[in-house]
């Protein structure tokens, strides 16, 4: 007991903001450092400013061979009437590829962080009822009609990524907010019938899979100046811009998948 008490006493000492001397100077040396480096990046960013060219320019970075190279030959390399979705795709589907994995660690932590146990599930989703109930028959009658609409319409977003606005985020997204409302509506116990943690891990293991081998072959192809077996069909049609259509909609599943794992992650600790 003496032992606890002498600790306990150092401990209080130690930590005590109010009356300690040394965190006292800490806490103004960090106020002080923190204003000085604030105003030392505003001003390094201010006169980087002011050395950029004036907007419209031809100096400016923009205006370069690699903007005139997507304009130019974009159609005829990738195959898409979309200049974004083919260099989004295409000219720089490494870096998609990249922020499709991104997506999916960003899930798996926030997996990690938030998942509760079957008992604490059960408390959330009984306290959940008390605020938001399930049995909403406004709600449930007007998202029957919505939610397959929303889905629809965010495939077709992802399927005409490659011939106009459109594409594998757009589209996910839309798809999730569709996900996302059906949930609201009928709860989780229907939605676990079609989507659970098991069905997010395997779509995205499989459209991240896909997605990674298919470029490693066109990026192999091209490096190596071979020739590509897969063929960029006419443009304007569905089925045409090489691996564009494919690509965007493993993407696209990435992307819904994500949204609503995030609302049920935040939601109810879990699937």
């Amino acid at each position: 007991m003496r032992h606890e008490k002498e600790r306990d006493a150092i401990l209080d000492k130690v930590y005590d903001s109010q009356r300690n001397v040394e965190m006292k100077i800490f806490r103004k040396l960090y106020h002080v450092t923190s204003i000085v480096f604030c105003l030392f990046l505003i001003a390094l960013l201010l006169v980087t400013i002011s050395w950029l060219p004036a907007s419209g320019t031809v100096e400016r970075p923009v205006n370069n061979e690699v903007s005139s190279r997507y304009i130019e030959k974009g159609l005829e390399e990738t195959g898409a009437i979309n200049i974004v979705a083919g260099m989004i795709l295409d000219y720089r589907a490494f870096d998609t590829l990249g922020e499709s994995h991104v997506l999916f660690v960003a899930t798996i932590t926030v997996l990690v962080l938030l998942r509760l146990n079957k008992t604490e599930k059960h408390e959330v989703e009984i306290n959940d009822r008390q605020f938001e109930p399930k049995n909403d028959t406004i709600l449930q009658f007007v998202a029957t009609f919505l939610v397959p609409i929303i889905i629809i319409f965010g495939i077709y977003i992802i399927l005409n990524g490659h011939l106009g606005p459109g594409g594998g985020f757009s589209g996910g997204a839309v798809i999730g907010a569709g996900l996302v409302l059906y949930l609201n509506a009928f709860g989780f116990a229907k939605t676990e019938r079609f989507f659970t943690e098991k069905t997010y891990k395997g779509v995205c293991f499989f459209s991240l899979s896909f997605y990674c081998l298919a470029k490693s072959y066109s990026f192999y192809t091209g490096a190596n100046h071979l020739h590509s077996v897969i063929p960029k069909g006419t443009p304007g049609a569905i089925l045409s811009s090489g691996l564009i259509l494919p690509l965007n909609i493993a993407v696209g599943l990435v992307v819904a998948c994500t949204i609503y794992a995030f609302y049920a992650m935040f939601r109810k600790g879990g699937f």
